[in-house]
């Protein structure tokens, strides 16, 4: 019985100990082959990247702002694609919604805190021009937002007829009256003299009206292949 539990215990440590000399190779195998996949996508995203900032750099040369296209267009480029410029226009004019409702949020902060100060007592120049601001971003932002709604229609259509060219003329018309309005803001705070708040008021109102320019320009760009294939067609019907 001694030699029997010997001979079992010899061959239990002979069985571990070829265990133990596997077990790290195959920890090895396992981590190298992680490392590589691991090395694979990094190369793919980085590839990615790469070539959606070269199509944004690109696309962007043909705005009136281009420098803060690339830089507003940048921080989508390092999570995803874009797939052509249908999906740039919509990104921009994103881009553009975002801005006016961050400058929205802030002059209603504003307005208030003068309301606040006011305590009911006649409102002065500076307030008034700030509501009316106020009111003229807004508008910006609901333009925006139907004009995103109606890109999604525009992109929906296969076949290039009047209703996806009257969609099409509705994106444009939302967008350059987003553009009035911010502009119009601008143009409310004159002159070189002025306070912080202010100040900071007229740099976010032109920044909402430089981006909405951008986003304007590169929807004009991706509806251009649509009128151009409208007129094609027009022109094979004619006798």
């Amino acid at each position: 019985m001694a030699q029997l539990n010997l001979t079992i215990m010899v061959i239990f440590l002979s069985i571990f100990s070829c265990l133990a000399r596997k077990e790290p190779s195959l920890a090895h195998h396992n981590s190298q082959t992680i490392q590589n996949k691991t090395q694979t996508q990094t190369q793919t995203q980085t590839q990615t990247r790469t070539k959606t900032m070269e199509y944004i750099e690109s696309s962007c040369q043909g705005t009136r702002y281009p420098d803060l296209c690339i830089r507003s267009l940048a921080s989508f480029a390092k999570y995803s694609s874009i797939n052509g410029p249908d999906h740039l226009a919509h990104i921009a004019l994103s881009v553009s919604l975002v801005k006016a409702l961050q400058t929205r949020g802030y002059l209603l902060k504003i307005v208030k805190e003068i309301e606040e100060i006011n305590n009911g007592s006649q409102p002065g120049y500076v307030y008034l021009t700030m509501q009316d601001c106020e009111k003229q971003i807004s508008d910006s932002v609901d333009q925006l937002s139907q004009a995103i709604k109606e890109l999604r229609r525009v992109n929906k259509g296969m076949i290039i007829d009047d209703k996806m060219l009257w969609h099409i003329s509705n994106v444009e018309t939302w967008v350059s009256t987003a553009l009035t309005d911010a502009s119009y803001c601008v143009q409310s705070f004159p002159g070189h003299r002025m306070s912080k708040r202010t100040a900071t008021i007229k740099v976010k109102a032109q920044n909402v009206a430089e981006v909405t320019s951008n986003g304007l320009a590169l929807f004009h760009r991706y509806a251009a292949k649509y009128r151009a294939a409208a007129a094609a067609r027009a022109a094979k019907k004619l006798p």
